[in-house]
């Protein structure tokens, strides 16, 4: 009995921990909140394979944020320049467990409303 509950206790446990990212996205701001920190869809990213600050999936359709790809003027909702140093955020690509879901778009960038 006591091993049966301290598996359910376990279990229990790492069903919270894996559930504890509480990610909310800011429409107003054109922010991401993630633990507590809060990060811009717009600027300068970085893509990293470990050590990010926001998961990313990238869809066809129902998405969190569109994305427009930039060389300059990354200084509105949506508008992305990747580099290689001095980001302001680093997005790691992911197929599954992702914090935001975004479309790479030509025109019409920024959040869903």
């Amino acid at each position: 009995m006591k091993r049966l509950f301290a598996i359910l206790f376990c279990t229990a446990l790492t069903l919270s921990a894996m559930a504890g990212d509480d990610v909310k996205i800011n429409k107003e701001n054109c922010t991401v909140t993630k633990d507590g920190k809060t990060y811009k869809l717009y600027g300068k990213w970085k893509v990293v394979d470990c050590f990010e600050d926001i998961k990313v999936k990238i869809v066809d359709c129902f998405e969190d944020v569109d994305i427009k790809i930039v060389d300059c003027f990354e200084d509105s909702c949506g508008k992305v320049r990747f580099v290689d140093s001095f980001e302001e955020v680093k997005v790691k690509f992911v197929d599954s467990f992702e914090d935001i879901k975004v479309k790479f778009v030509d025109h019409f960038e920024g959040v869903k409303k």
